[in-house]
């Protein structure tokens, strides 16, 4: 029997049982459509934390000192506040260093804008330089001065209240430990996509509000060098002069915290310091995802596996039910190659068809979630092959 006879008798026999094969396709389609989805939300977030942590620039080195494992990602406020100003001083002065941009924040219990108020921000503390690393440009104003009780806020800040802030107007922001308010001039507006606060790994296109670390900040120590009180903070993000530089600027640096730094002092005995460039932020979040995505991908296989016990059932069913059929082909010179052909067709043909809609529905899927979470939409097309192979061969095992 030639191959299109064949195909063109199984497709025969799917259509005479229309609603046992479209519930048979199922299990495929559910399966495939899963794996891609799901995929595709996690090459989502791992794009979108990678952008969020790191913007654009590979030059950044994160600096903090944790009792961790090292296999965590850096978030502002994340491990110990060891860093003095005398750290913040001696590292500027490594070669190969552009800027040192120190980072933590300030929890509020309520941001309050003429008669409207917010509860519960996350004030970034940091310098002017944080734009430029990041990659976030002033659209509107200048940044902050150092000394002045200036903020800069994003554009999604600008519009949490009632009314829109604009520059040149106050902010009011209460402490959250103490409940002192601190007025403040909006002097500029960042365009807003950057999430900061205790987590960076958060969602990204939130409010957010940025102030210098004088009059804001007021976490201090004595340094043990200089036996002044200065201000400590618990990350410090170094700016190497170029990606070239990075690699250099890390051992300097790592040499440097070492031996001469206030943090050495200052910090646990159980802690280390982590200094950590992008590349190896970006592996980092590669195996965080990687095992996210093995997960889940692990529990979409559980519905192939129910779709290929679904197409083998319904093959055991057709051979039972297509007995004097067999018998008539049989009797009229049909051989068993060829029988088995047939089912075996019909087999692949659910496969296949169930493959083709999974796809449809893992790509459509994945980017109604991706659009619901936020997340940029990736379709990993390795993994879509992937999906669509594995359809395929359950079918044809299955028959």
């Amino acid at each position: 029997m030639d191959l299109l006879t064949s195909l063109r008798m199984s497709w025969r026999a799917l259509a005479d049982h229309k609603l046992r094969s479209v519930l048979t396709t199922l299990g495929i389609v559910i399966g495939v459509g899963a794996i891609i989805a799901l995929v595709s939300v996690s090459a989502g977030l791992q794009a979108d934390v990678v952008q969020t942590l790191a913007g654009e620039n590979t030059n950044l080195v994160y600096v903090s000192a944790t009792s961790g494992d090292g296999e965590s990602i850096p978030t502002i406020d994340r491990g110990a506040a060891v860093f003095t100003e005398h750290d913040v001083a001696m590292l500027r002065r490594v070669d190969g260093v552009a800027a040192i941009i120190p980072q933590s924040g300030i929890a509020t219990s309520t941001v309050r804008y003429r008669n409207d108020s917010v509860g519960r921000q996350w004030i970034t503390v940091t310098t002017p330089d944080h734009f430029d690393a990041r990659g976030l440009a002033i659209v509107e104003g200048r940044t902050f001065v150092s000394g002045r009780h200036e903020v800069v806020i994003n554009e999604r800040a600008q519009e949490m209240f009632a009314t829109n802030v604009s520059v040149g107007e106050n902010l009011t922001i209460v402490r959250g430990a103490t409940g002192q308010p601190i007025n403040a001039t909006v002097v500029g507006i960042v365009e807003g996509e950057e999430q900061e606060g205790p987590s960076i790994v958060s969602r990204a296109n939130q409010p957010s509000i940025y102030a210098p670390p004088d009059p804001f900040y007021q976490r201090t120590v004595v340094s043990p060098t200089t036996e002044t009180i200065q201000r400590v903070y618990p990350q410090l993000v170094i700016v190497a002069d170029g990606a070239a530089s990075v690699e250099s600027v890390k051992g300097r640096s790592q040499t440097l915290l070492a031996e001469e730094s206030d943090a050495r002092i200052l910090k646990s005995r159980e802690y280390r310091f982590e200094v950590t460039t992008y590349d190896e932020l970006v592996e980092q979040i590669d195996q965080i995802t990687n095992t996210f995505t093995a997960y889940i991908v692990g529990i979409a296989v559980i519905s192939l596996v129910v779709g290929a016990i679904g197409i083998a059932n319904i093959m055991l069913a057709n051979v039972a039910e297509r007995r004097r059929e067999i018998g008539i082909m049989r009797a009229i010179g049909g051989q068993n190659r060829d029988i088995l052909q047939l089912f075996v067709n019909e087999a692949v043909l659910l496969g296949v068809i169930g493959a083709a809609l999974g796809a449809v529905l893992g790509v459509v899927g994945g980017f109604v979630a991706a659009e619901l979470i936020g997340l940029p939409h990736v379709v990993d097309l390795w993994w879509l092959a992937v999906a669509i192979g594995v359809g395929i061969t359950v079918g044809v095992v299955s028959g």
